[in-house]
């Protein structure tokens, strides 16, 4: 007696996928044609989700507002007075508070800087006196942390046009980066200086003659230093420091959300500069970073210059 067997078609595996996997990760992957589009939607995606989180971010400061000020009037004892341990809790809850107002600032900061809601405002001003007020806005937070902060005016800056409110964050976000990591007894520098800065072009690259062998010892720029005696960043981390939500891998249970070098580097491009980072470990770190006197036409097309 005959017996009949049926074919079973079996899909063949290659490398030990089944062919199964094999034609959905094909079908996942686009072809080259597509990949413009494909970039465009998830650029748009990104761009929704970073402007939803920016609302939400935007629609805590009110109720944390409120709160804030029943910690300050209960601390003012308008409502009767208090022991010393209610005295310590309105101090915990004011200083958590502040923290969190700092956070969701941070958050809007670089939701509009994404978005492009962030426009420059170029007026000139005196840049000493700008630094002196960060400073001064800074010093009692760092005697109550016995950290000492030096900044000495330098009378050689001439008056130019920059963005006097970003320029406050970026050095406030450089000097609370110093606070959050030099231990007690450390010491932090704040210095500016007039710099030459010379650029790459590209038809520099063509010249036979060597770039910095031209003779053009006039400052055109602004350079702005905030040196500490910190534990030190190793140099594989130079770069990724000042990437979005990025914490070194030994800070991961400090306080913050990784995005204040990132508002920093994010706020110097747009006024037309650069920053960096030179460290070692166990040496401090040196942050710098140029503004050019004169806002290039991609800054000062994002403001006004007045």
């Amino acid at each position: 007696m005959a017996t009949s067997q049926k074919n079973v078609c079996a899909h063949e595996s290659v490398d030990g996928i089944p062919a199964s996997a094999g034609e959905a990760l094909a079908e996942a992957i686009p072809v080259p044609a597509d990949l413009p589009q494909a970039y465009s939607e998830l650029q748009q995606r990104f761009q929704r989700t970073t402007t939803a989180l920016g609302s939400a971010a935007h629609d805590l400061k009110t109720p944390l507002a409120i709160l804030n000020g029943y910690v300050e009037l209960l601390q003012s004892e308008k409502l009767g007075p208090l022991n010393v341990r209610q005295r310590e809790v309105l101090s915990d809850m004011q200083s958590s508070g502040k923290r969190l107002q700092q956070f969701i600032q941070d958050f809007l900061t670089y939701s509009a800087l994404e978005t492009g809601g962030l426009k420059m405002q170029f007026e000139t001003g005196n840049l000493n006196d700008c630094l002196s007020g960060v400073c001064r806005l800074w010093s009692m937070r760092f005697q109550e942390k016995r950290l000492a902060l030096y900044f000495l005016a330098n009378n050689k800056l001439p008056l130019f046009p920059f963005d006097a409110p970003k320029m406050e964050r970026v050095v406030s976000n450089l000097l609370e980066n110093s606070f959050k990591f030099v231990p007690q007894g450390g010491t932090v520098w704040l210095h500016a200086e007039p710099y030459m800065w010379e650029r790459r072009a590209a038809a520099a690259a063509a010249s036979p003659v060597e770039r910095r062998r031209h003779d053009n010892p006039q400052p055109n720029s602004v350079k702005v230093s905030v040196s500490d005696t910190g534990p030190g960043i190793p140099a594989e981390f130079h770069q990724e420091v000042f990437d979005d939500f990025f914490r070194l891998p030994s800070n991961e249970n400090q306080e913050g959300m990784g995005l204040g070098l990132a508002i920093v580097r994010r706020l110097v491009q747009a006024m037309g500069g650069k920053v960096w980072l030179e460290s070692d470990p166990g040496s401090g770190c040196k942050f710098s970073f140029l503004i050019p006197y004169i806002p290039s036409a991609t800054s000062a097309g994002k403001g006004k210059t007045r």
